[in-house]
Parts: structure tokens; sequence; C-alpha cells
């Protein structure tokens, strides 16, 4: 399919802030427009371009994932002991001797002018990532793998992966009266969240109408993500403000989720007219 343009990034927003019920130094600042949007996966479907010109049955996993710290380190390596052939279309290819190996699947680059880890590119794309025609299906193997234990993705996947596209950064900030808390804030990661070369992705989903066609708003659908993100009480908290915001009505909504009822009830009305709208 012909990919519909993306909005631009720059566009009105809707914010909340609240205490952390759980924590009364926790502030969180949470991006109604985004978490509200009907923003959703949709690797594996024609709506996905991948961010890659010409491979878009990568989608986003193209450059493989960088390791944030030990404990990244650490889940990978327990996920990849629960990895099987079924699973991992690759494992051949990260194996030596019979044994998968760390250099097998782990490579070292840089990141943001430091040495990092990230995951091994193989063939153009990351060597979890299985292509078209395996028989578990295309996809990220730790995420095929977790739904097959019935676990969720996030106890498996890399940070970056189980997280994007929500963006948390965290800072202590001193108060007018000179105390320090510390401030919490979940957006969406847009093309700018990328580094530099964000803006030179051939497509990214967060920005495209094609991918607002959730059933579900992003806090709902991305709730174990956010959970894991802020705390169960402070989750809790956030549902609660969007449910309520939800029924009053955003006076910010994400311009692609706007976009993409528009294309919707237009296709609507072509059907109802008997107009084809294939290209």
């Amino acid at each position: 399919m012909d990919p519909s343009p993306e909005v631009e990034l720059d566009f009105p927003r809707e914010w909340i802030e609240f205490t952390d019920p759980a924590n009364d130094e926790h502030q969180i600042v949470a991006d109604l427009t985004w978490l509200l949007s009907r923003w959703s996966c949709v690797f594996g479907t024609p709506a996905c371009q991948g961010i890659i010109a010409e491979r878009p049955d990568d989608g986003c996993c193209s450059h493989g994932a960088f390791l944030a710290d030990k404990d990244d380190r650490k889940r990978l390596a327990g996920a990849v002991k629960m990895l099987t052939p079924q699973d991992w279309q690759l494992m051949g290819e990260a194996t030596e001797k019979g044994k998968v190996v760390k250099k097998g699947y782990l490579e070292l680059d840089e990141l943001e002018d430091e040495p990092a880890l990230r995951t091994r590119r193989f063939d153009g794309a990351c060597i979890f990532l299985n292509r078209p025609g395996f028989a578990a299906g295309p996809g990220c193997a730790l995420h095929i793998m977790a739904v097959r234990k019935g676990i969720e993705p996030l106890e498996v996947k890399p940070d970056v992966c189980w997280q994007l596209p929500i963006r948390r950064t965290q800072d202590w900030v001193e108060r007018p009266d000179g105390e320090q808390i510390l401030r919490t804030v979940v957006t969406e990661y847009d093309r700018r969240g990328w580094g530099p070369g964000g803006l030179d992705l051939d497509w990214y989903c967060t920005g495209s109408p094609d991918a607002h066609v959730g059933a579900r708003p992003v806090w709902q659908s991305y709730g174990p993500e956010l959970r894991e993100l802020l705390g169960a009480p402070a989750y809790e908290e956030l549902s609660r403000l969007c449910r309520r915001r939800e029924g009053l009505g955003l006076i910010a909504v994400h311009p692609a989720t706007v976009a993409a009822e528009r294309i919707d009830a237009g296709a609507r009305i072509a059907d109802q007219s008997g107009v084809s709208t294939s290209q």
C-alpha cells in the first residue's frame, strides 16, 4: 500500500502532572495527546513500511538494539537461554560447537561516542528478527518466545525494544522550596528520539496515520509497559486520569489519529456509494 503522509513533528499536546501515590517525592508528567492516541504496532501488515527503504519486513529492527545497562544484558542473556530453534530462525548463526555464544548475538559499537553493546546485525537486520517464511512467523524471536510461554514480552526483550514507542525520561529537579523530587516524563518516542539519524528514517510509525488504527488507546494497549516504567500505583492513577480525560474529550488530539479517522470515514463513505478508493 502507498503510505499516508506523516504528520509534522511539532503540534499542540496536552499534558497532565500528578504525584505518584506511592511516593510523594516522585512527580509524573504524562503526554495525554500520545497516551490517548490510537497508535498501534502494524508490523507484519502492509501498513508497516520499515525504517529503511526497500526493507519493510524489518520494521524497526534494522539497526539492532543497544543494551542500556548490566540489567538489560542480564535479562537478554537469560532470555536467549529460553529460545528454541522453533522460536529463533537464525539461532544457528549465533552458535559455536552447538551452543549459543554471546559474540554470536552481540556486537560492540558506539552510542553517543561511547562503546556500547548492541544486538548483532545479520544480513541487514537484528539477528533476533525472524524473516518472512519462518514457520513461527516473522518478527522478534524473543517476542514470539514470550507469547508461546505466556509471559510479557518486556520480561525478555531489550529495554529499547519493549519501551518503544514510549519515551521515558527522568531527572531530579529542585522545587521552589528547595526540595528535590524525581520528575518522570512519559511521551511519544518520535523521530527525534532516535537522535540525529531519526529525521533520515525512510518511514516511522508514530507520525503515520496508517499506524493510528488501534482498537484501544495507547495507555491501555501499552498498560504492562507503562506499569513497568512508572510502577503499579502510578499507572493506576494514570489510568484513572486518562479514562476521565477521554470522557471529557481532548483539546489536542494526536493529528495522526485525526487523519486516520478521516481516512477511515472517507473509505466508509466510498464503500456506501460504491466508489473504489484503491490506487
